[in-house]
């Protein structure tokens, strides 16, 4: 009968190797040689009767039964590294934090925190991913996910922990060229900067249950491409205040309907650890919504 641990033998390295990208990569993780964690691999392939790594002078790739059983076991992996994490105490956390994030909180605001929270947990690492895609959690091997916006239905944990303000800004020059509208209607006969998703302008909601499609020329999914056309005077910019504040208050940008109240936008992060954190999740999940909690007053 095979016992558990032949059966485990060479999973570890073999998920090392998928996830450094090399098997040099993997031997520094593993404190091994590259030769030993090839081999402990293609000892598994043995095993297992198939071919899971491409090997080549220049690159390390999958099979599609590689992809495969990769997507099965380097989630239990995970669930192995993580239950000893749960036990640990908050001043001893250790490891690496993968976590994904859009470009406008990413670059605007967990890049310029990261710092403090790493100086308060010197055994963490932080890799932050900062793009507007939303990233599979499980196939990509991240911990969580800071997400704009309502959530859709994915199967995720997902906890709330900022409602962020935002506004209508536009520049001087444009007001000037175009004048400020007086009411919502009037909206309809100025030129936006269309935040675009999936292909689609995102409309703008007043808290009054009003909605308008903006009309514009330019078009972007990009909030700080927005906020650039803006300041060049492009269009009126539909923007969360953060990524704005600084501008609102030197008068490179002024409120547009200052009165016309609009509704907060949710952020949330996401993850699949079910509801057992492991701590370093957890210190980061609070560190986030305590940041946050300035933003949203």
């Amino acid at each position: 009968m095979t016992t558990i641990l032949e059966k485990t033998a060479g999973l570890v390295a073999f998920v090392r190797t998928v996830d450094a990208g090399s098997f040099h990569a993997a031997s520094r993780l593993l404190g091994s040689s590259p030769s030993a964690v090839s081999k402990s691999v293609a000892r598994l392939e043995r095993r297992l009767g198939v071919r899971l790594v491409q090997r080549s002078t220049r690159r390390l790739g999958l099979t599609s039964e590689g992809i495969a059983y990769y997507e099965r076991v380097a989630p239990l992996l995970r669930a192995l590294d993580d239950a000893e994490d749960i036990v640990q105490m908050a001043d001893t956390a250790r490891g690496l934090l993968r976590v994904t994030a859009p470009l406008e909180l990413g670059r605007g605001l967990i890049a310029s925190w990261a710092q403090l929270f790493l100086s308060q947990h010197s055994e963490l690492k932080l890799e932050l991913s900062v793009t507007d895609r939303h990233a599979d959690l499980i196939r990509e091997g991240y911990d969580m996910a800071v997400r704009i916006g309502d959530l859709s239905d994915t199967g995720l944990v997902a906890r709330r922990i900022a409602n962020l303000p935002v506004v209508l800004v536009a520049a001087p020059v444009y007001i000037e060229r175009r004048g400020q509208p007086a009411s919502i209607d009037a909206l309809q006969d100025h030129d936006f900067i269309r935040h675009q998703m999936a292909g689609r302008p995102y409309p703008v909601v007043f808290a009054n249950g009003t909605q308008i499609v903006p009309n514009g020329r330019l078009d972007t999914d990009d909030g700080g491409a927005i906020r650039q056309a803006a300041l060049a005077g492009a269009g009126i910019a539909h923007l969360m205040q953060f990524a704005v504040q600084d501008d609102l208050d030197a008068g490179r940008l002024v409120r547009i309907l200052p009165r016309a109240a609009m509704p907060t936008m949710p952020v949330h992060i996401v993850h699949a650890f079910g509801r057992q954190l492991p701590v370093r999740a957890r210190l980061f999940v609070d560190f986030l919504a305590g940041r946050m909690a300035a933003l949203s007053r």
